[in-house]
């Protein structure tokens, strides 16, 4: 290669950094959405911020959502830490935000400064769970109560800015979306599975992920996304589809709610980051467990499984 090709080749490279690394703006909601309060959207808003957040935000040793340190982030992306939902006024993140403006985030993925954070997409979830959430996020339970700490700053290396803006896709905001029935076991399974985030983590790839149309994932459901624990342990997500070899299809129902609630399977202890759903009621987890053995059976051999 000449030299000129090789300056055109560094200069093509330096501008592909330069657009990868820029912040890329959206536009946010005008609504003004308020949230309905009653001591049942308090409770099973708990529930709910417990279940879908807790994974990331929820710091055990001091029981308060304060955010942690994302370990199963590659160094080579840089550092991510979750964000602090807790009501302080200085570092948490409900204060900041209208009820509207915390809908839409979830929603759509866009932040009120017009930044897309593709971590915490729930564009399939219910209004009214939606609301519940927003509620409990508000309110003076110890766990979301003001903590004026600061877990660390994520800081991402040039590649994961760009990977970052590759993914930069906000989703469409779907509104007026209901919860199915618990009659319908199914859809009910389905509709916990999308929004508790299961296929985040079971599938193939988090940049393979369909948030729209959770079953379209590749390798949806059926495990070995690797991951690592705050010691440094490699671990791999378990084949969660009814295959009797490599997945769940030899789990009774009283097992998987074992394994979902307590943590503990009949191959042995589940481990980090797999959380605990020990808030989820027995129905909750019985209409997971009749969604994922309706699902296809797919073999694939997890590595430690």
């Amino acid at each position: 290669m000449r030299k000129s090709q090789w300056i055109s080749a560094i200069c093509i490279l330096t501008a592909a950094i330069i657009i990868g690394s820029c912040k890329t703006k959206f536009d946010t909601t005008k609504s003004n959405f308020t949230v309905s309060r009653s001591d049942a959207a308090l409770e099973h808003g708990r529930v709910l911020v417990y279940s879908i957040c807790g994974g990331c935000h929820y710091d055990q040793s001091v029981n308060k959502f304060i955010g942690t340190r994302i370990h199963e982030v590659p160094g080579i992306v840089g550092k991510v830490y979750s964000a602090n939902l807790t009501n302080s006024k200085s570092n948490g993140i409900p204060p900041h935000y209208s009820d509207a403006e915390l809908k839409y985030l979830l929603k759509t993925g866009i932040a009120r400064d017009g930044r897309f954070i593709p971590y915490m997409l729930r564009p399939n979830m219910a209004d009214e769970d939606l609301n519940d959430i927003i509620v409990y996020l508000r309110s003076n339970d110890p766990a979301v109560a003001s903590a004026d700490t600061t877990i660390g700053i994520s800081h991402l290396t040039w590649i994961g800015k760009m990977a970052m803006n590759m993914m930069a896709k906000p989703l469409p905001y779907k509104s007026d979306i209901k919860r199915p029935p618990e009659s319908d076991s199914i859809a009910a399974g389905r509709y916990l599975v999308d929004n508790i985030g299961c296929f985040h983590c079971h599938s193939k790839s988090l940049t393979k992920l369909n948030y729209l149309d959770p079953e379209q994932s590749k390798e949806y459901m059926a495990g070995g996304m690797k991951f690592k624990t705050p010691q440094g342990i490699e671990i791999y997500a378990s084949n969660l589809t009814p295959d009797k070899q490599t997945g769940i299809g030899n789990y009774n129902r009283l097992q998987f709610v074992k394994a979902v609630k307590y943590g503990e399977s009949p191959r042995g202890k589940l481990h980090p980051p797999m959380p605990k759903f020990n808030r989820l009621n027995d129905s909750d987890v019985d209409v997971m467990y009749a969604y994922l053995r309706s699902i296809p059976a797919k073999y694939h051999k997890v590595q430690g499984h």
